[in-house]
């Protein structure tokens, strides 16, 4: 049991309720803070204050007075009028964390909600239903209004879900758990849309496979080094902490303990005097993602325990502003730097590929090819991946150095990190698939050498990865090996420092 108080929600627990189905509740403390906000809205609609998005219209109705008999009603049309998202919709696992962040958010105690919003959403999370929420039609400030809205519906019983693995009505799921639809009242509809919960969630599920994924590389590009013969000594200690980064330098550590005992990799004017950059500078572009993966983490952190919502009520109900926590320029910023960072982690794999199939860069059969000229190998495998990389450069474009009015231009700048983290996301996936190709290239070449020269932990993964793809004997329909072990490498639990291989359904 995970307990949410609005302040302190880390990634370690995100990831148990997103994927182990860890459950949630509100923290007492929490909930007071909650409690005294919402007797300061009432006490604003009952002494008909003119305060925001309360007793007013949204944007540029923002000068509309709205009388107190009309403020359910306001925040009923805000959730109708706004839920206007298009697209595929998030994945699932993306759907469940923004409920919990969106609660999260609401806990800090500045918005004004009732405790039984909050129990609603947590509700949801507990019982796994989860809003079928569309992928566009968000500009990443004024928060992610279309997004939250198709979540919103749900808390009243209307919309689409995922529940039990199939999609439904929100009111059929609800009913099934047993759990009464509410009716929004004053501030409540604002305070649950207007935030960054739909680009935050995208975001941390983006991370939390990167992260996976970069730890993979380096394991993945060490079988590599063993099949190109590569030269250690590229990775020595001395090199690093020359220049300075602390990620490059454990990033050499970490590719020396995967090649301890190996008898395939070589030393410095053994065969060659230096190899290429893609394997050579190994640590210095690795390094380099995690350095940007670091900066990522520290900002979705903040931004998962953030109130970003508008207005924000302190002081119990005397100090009352609108301002801007809903704009989501620094996850826009966060997202546009993972994006070009796993990038640039497809691009040297997809190099390391091509000098593993390349009979002009390797001493190795012509494209891994069982019988060149006869059959084909490996050939076409590199042609997919750099068809991947390229669509990475397009999609690493940044999202955030856009913007578009909306709103008769009262809403005259916004950051588009909701379409940043979606393209982080299908980067990622993109990824992945191009160090599977890199992986199945590299263990044809480390079995061609002869695995029992293989270092003993790079020799456990070929072993469990030929589990997955056989050696390649003959050519076959290489698109199912590249799932399967793309598959492997999305869901398998790897403990890398032993290199203990096992699976799961995450």
């Amino acid at each position: 049991m995970v307990t949410l108080t609005g302040q302190t929600l880390t990634f370690s627990e995100v990831e148990k309720i997103l994927f182990n189905g860890e459950e949630v509740v509100a923290s007492a403390e929490s909930i007071e803070k909650v409690i005294a906000s919402r007797k300061a809205v009432e006490k604003i609609v009952e002494g008909e204050r003119v305060v925001y998005g309360i007793t007013t219209g949204f944007g540029k109705f923002s000068d509309v007075y709205i009388d107190k008999e009309n403020v359910e009603a306001l925040q009923l049309n805000l959730i109708y009028s706004h839920a206007c998202g298009v697209g595929d919709p998030f994945p699932e696992v993306v759907s469940r964390a923004m409920v919990l962040l969106r609660a999260n958010a609401l806990l800090k105690g500045f918005s004004g909600v009732r405790p039984v919003v909050i129990e609603q959403l947590l509700k949801l999370v507990n019982s796994h239903i989860h809003p079928i929420i569309p992928q566009q039609g968000s500009l990443g400030a004024s928060g992610d209004l279309a997004p939250l809205s198709h979540l919103a519906l749900v808390l009243i019983g209307e919309g689409d879900v995922y529940y039990k693995g199939e999609k439904t009505t929100a009111m059929k799921a609800l009913t099934s758990e047993g759990i009464f639809p509410i009716t929004l009242t004053a501030k409540e509809g604002l305070a649950l849309i207007n935030g960054t919960q739909a680009m935050t969630a995208m975001g941390v599920v983006a991370y939390l496979e990167a992260e996976k994924i970069a730890q993979q590389s380096e394991l993945i590009a060490s079988l590599t080094m063993e099949g190109l013969k590569g030269i250690i000594d590229a990775f020595d200690e001395d090199i690093h902490l020359a220049r300075g980064y602390q990620e490059q330098v454990d990033v050499a550590k970490r590719i020396r303990t995967y090649l301890a005992d190996s008898q395939l990799t070589t030393r410095q004017g053994e065969i060659r005097v230096q190899d290429a950059y893609s394997l050579r500078c190994i640590p210095q572009v690795h390094g380099a993602t995690w350095q940007t993966l670091n900066y990522v983490k520290e900002k979705l952190e903040i931004e998962m325990n953030a109130a970003t919502d508008n207005p924000l009520i302190f002081d119990h109900g005397e100090k009352v502003i609108s301002g801007g926590n809903f704009h989501g320029q620094p996850i826009a910023f966060a997202m546009d730097f993972l994006k070009i960072a796993m990038a640039e982690l497809a691009n040297i794999s997809e190099r390391r590929i091509e000098r593993l199939v390349n009979p002009q860069l390797n001493d190795l059969p012509p494209f891994l090819s069982p019988e060149p000229g006869l059959q084909s190998g490996a050939m076409i495998m590199q042609y997919v991946a750099a068809s991947l990389v390229s669509e990475n450069k397009t999609l690493a474009h940044p999202a955030s150095v856009d913007s578009i009015p909306s709103s008769a231009n009262q809403e005259d700048h916004v950051s588009m990190g909701t379409i940043g983290s979606r393209h982080a996301y299908q980067i990622i996936t993109n990824v992945r698939r191009v160090l599977a190709i890199e992986a199945i290239c590299a263990m044809q070449a480390c079995d061609i050498r002869g695995k029992e020269k293989m270092a003993t932990k790079t020799k456990i993964f070929l072993e469990e990865g030929r589990k997955i793809v056989p050696f390649i004997t003959a050519d076959r329909v290489f698109s199912k090996d590249i799932e399967a072990l793309n598959t492997w490498l999305k869901h398998g639990v790897f403990n890398l420092e032993n290199i203990e291989i096992m699976t799961n359904n995450n």
